[in-house]
C-alpha cells in the first residue's frame, strides 16, 4: 500500500506558523502588561512616600517653601498615576485581544490536526483490511494446496 500523505499538510504548516506567531505576540503582551503593572505600583509607592514625607514634615518645624516643593512633587506624582493606570488598562485590553487571537489560531490548528488524525486512522484501517485480505488469500492457497496434495 502506498505511503500515507495528508492532503492538507500545507494548511497545517501555515496554521502552525500562525499559532506560533500568535503565541509569541500573546507572550509579549503579557510582558507588557506586567511591566505596566510594575510601573503603576512604583508610581503608587512614590505617591505614598511623598504623602508620608508631607505628613512627617507637619510634625516638625513648618517651612512653607519646603512644604510647597513637596506638594508640587506630590501633585506631579499624583498626575503621573492616571497615565500609568491608562497604560495598565490598555495593556490588559491588548493582552485580552492577543489571547483571543492565540486561542482562535490554536483552535484552527487543532481542527486540522484532528482531520489529519482521522485520515491517518482511516488509512491504517484500510492498511489493516488490505493486510487481512492478503492473509486470507495466503491461507486459502495453503488450504487449497493441502487439499490438492491430500495432506
Amino acid at each position: 500500500m502506498k505511503r500515507f500523505r495528508f492532503s492538507l499538510r500545507s494548511v497545517a504548516v501555515l496554521r502552525a506558523h500562525r499559532e506560533t506567531r500568535a503565541r509569541e505576540q500573546f507572550a509579549a503582551s503579557v510582558h507588557a502588561y506586567v511591566r505596566a503593572e510594575e510601573e503603576l505600583a512604583m508610581v503608587r509607592r512614590r505617591i505614598k512616600e511623598f504623602g508620608d514625607a508631607i505628613f512627617a514634615s507637619r510634625r516638625e518645624l513648618f517651612d512653607a517653601s519646603e512644604h510647597a516643593l513637596c506638594l508640587a512633587g506630590y501633585r506631579r506624582e499624583c498626575a503621573s498615576e492616571i497615565p500609568a493606570e491608562r497604560a495598565v488598562i490598555d495593556a490588559k485590553d491588548a493582552m485580552a485581544k492577543r489571547r483571543a487571537d492565540y486561542l482562535e489560531a490554536h483552535r484552527e490548528l487543532e481542527a486540522v490536526r484532528k482531520l489529519e488524525e482521522k485520515n491517518l486512522l482511516a488509512y491504517r484501517a484500510a492498511c489493516n483490511r488490505e493486510e487481512q485480505v492478503e492473509f486470507d488469500e495466503m491461507a486459502g492457497h495453503r488450504a487449497g494446496r493441502k487439499a490438492a496434495f491430500g495432506t
